[in-house]
């Protein structure tokens, strides 16, 4: 399964040049992400654009796959590298920046999407947790009664990728999605959750 990461922004508000590449505990941004999703068994892609070429070149150094995105916007993006890639199975959509999910949370989501039966699964958590971990609020939704913000994961169709997908929002409680890391604040929460985990590898 691929899981496609979204790395073609210009991390504006964070203010640190190209933001996959930011260190968190010595190690780019991004590097956690592809981690996880390799030791989960994907096929990682990462969708750069003329924003983010030292994000590309990293890409290359490390033997990932890339490809080079019109920057545009992150759906135009997204659209543009699936159709080029021409998967048209189910694959895995992430932001670049929650640099705390690891294999156990994919695995989790990939199996929540099997078991709908649905196209498409979206992933969203308790807006209270993401108050506690970053004390901030994205775009929030009701969902089964329960406050919630989209965390930038999410399995897409790919031979559908241009269109509305029937979706399954699933609702995960867990602070390892609760970190997007847009600001000081925000880096300075993902450096102590990922010590406090001992997530870093040697």
């Amino acid at each position: 399964m691929y899981a496609l990461i979204m790395a073609g922004g210009a991390g504006s508000r964070l203010n640190r040049g190209e933001k996959p590449l930011v260190l968190i505990n010595n190690r780019p941004m991004l590097s956690y992400i592809t981690d996880a999703f390799s030791a989960a068994g994907c096929h990682v892609l990462v969708a750069t654009s003329q924003k983010t070429p030292m994000t590309r070149n990293w890409c290359r150094a490390q033997g990932i796959e890339s490809y080079m995105a019109g920057g545009i916007d992150y759906i135009q993006d997204m659209v543009e590298t699936v159709e080029a890639l021409g998967e048209e199975r189910s694959l895995f959509v992430c932001v670049s920046d929650i640099p705390c999910i690891d294999p156990e949370v994919i695995a989790t989501v990939r199996a929540a999407h099997a078991a709908s039966g649905r196209e498409a699964c979206s992933v969203w958590i308790p807006s209270e947790i993401v108050r506690s971990c970053r004390g901030s609020l994205n775009y929030r939704e009701t969902i089964d009664a329960v406050e919630a913000c989209p965390t930038g994961l999410n399995i897409l169709l790919g031979s559908r990728i241009a269109e509305s997908q029937d979706e399954f929002r699933l609702v995960l409680a867990d602070p390892r999605l609760g970190i997007n890391v847009n600001t000081e604040a925000d880096l300075r929460a993902a450096e102590h959750f990922l010590e406090s985990r001992a997530w870093i590898s040697p």
